[in-house]
């Protein structure tokens, strides 16, 4: 990285009002404390209530570390872009692809790559009607989560009608305004962790991890309790091969920059769909991108000096 960092002003960005802030401050604070060791001017910032404007004013470059709605979706980043701040990670557009499953599954179909099977919740369609498209389209049990969500907040498995409509009822009174159903995968997650290291972007080591709980839902995903991990996966090398392709295909697909995490199911019949990708993953020291980084060998100050430098490797213009 060129950047000569002692004369820059970070500032790490996280909180906001995303149902995801806890998740953020954990990021942020642990992001903060490696930086703080080496770099000696860092600064933590909540945008809760902040006035944007003022941050040109109090900082050089932008450490994201704010997750979900708000500070993942491309909200925070065209108000850099406006401040002519540079920031760590996607623009404005892969961001707000990013955070929405629905086009991303989209674009994922179109590229011919595997995704759930799904059924939009059409808020102008009825629970009822909902709930027939479903059974018709997709048989049941099936998986309910929000489009623009993250962490598997309210995310829900229905087993059956019954099911289905308690959790579509719950869902009205929820802070995410748009819900999917998808058919229900059985299998192991794995995550696939996309880094830009001194201007190449690679793949770091697979993650899996399995629980006892019903999925691999908020608690487990904060709880190393509720959870077991492996890292590198325990994964014959084509099919581990055959991932990190697939992850590095998505990040390329939506147009993601420096960084991002691709989530996929590991069925018993060898299927492999593609959940999600995060641009701004979790930078916690025991979160999964961390984990990944570890087992490739990287310690987790170069992690973060790594997405910091993608700040400084962004084209001259990113929609």
């Amino acid at each position: 990285m060129s950047v000569d960092l002692s004369s820059q002003r970070i500032g790490v960005l996280f909180g906001g009002n995303s149902p995801e802030r806890a998740g953020s401050v954990a990021s942020a604070e642990a992001a903060a404390k490696a930086l703080s060791m080496e770099e000696p001017s860092v600064e933590l910032i909540d945008l809760q209530g902040i006035d944007l404007g003022s941050l040109a004013d109090r900082i050089d470059v932008a450490l994201l570390a704010s997750h979900g709605l708000g500070g993942e979706d491309g909200k925070i980043q065209g108000a850099l872009d406006t401040l002519y701040i540079p920031y760590t990670g996607s623009g404005v557009k892969a961001s707000a692809v990013g955070m929405h499953k629905l086009t991303v599954k989209r674009m994922a179909t179109g590229a011919m790559i595997d995704t759930p099977r799904w059924v939009e919740v059409h808020p102008s369609h009825t629970t009822v009607t909902t709930v027939s498209m479903a059974r018709q389209s997709l048989g049941f049990p099936v998986f309910v989560k929000p489009v623009s969500g993250g962490g598997s907040l309210e995310a829900a498995i229905a087993r059956d009608e019954h099911e289905l409509t308690a959790v579509l009822e719950r869902t009205r009174t929820q802070p995410y305004a748009e819900y999917l159903i998808e058919e229900f995968v059985p299998g192991i997650p794995c995550s696939v962790g996309v880094l830009e290291v001194d201007g190449k972007l690679t793949t770091l080591p697979i993650h899996s991890a399995e629980t006892d709980r019903e999925f691999y839902d908020y608690e487990a995903k904060h709880d190393r309790a509720q959870r077991r991990e492996t890292c590198p996966a325990d994964l014959p090398h084509l099919k581990a091969t055959r991932l990190s392709q697939l992850a590095l295909r998505v990040h390329r697909l939506i147009g993601a920059h420096g960084l991002s995490r691709v989530d996929f199911l590991l069925d018993p019949c060898g299927r492999m769909p593609m959940l999600e990708i995060n641009t701004v993953p979790g930078l916690s020291e025991h979160g999964n991108l961390a984990t990944m980084a570890a087992a490739a060998g990287m310690s987790y100050g170069d992690l973060v000096r790594h997405v910091l430098a993608t700040a400084f490797t962004k084209p001259a213009y990113v929609p």
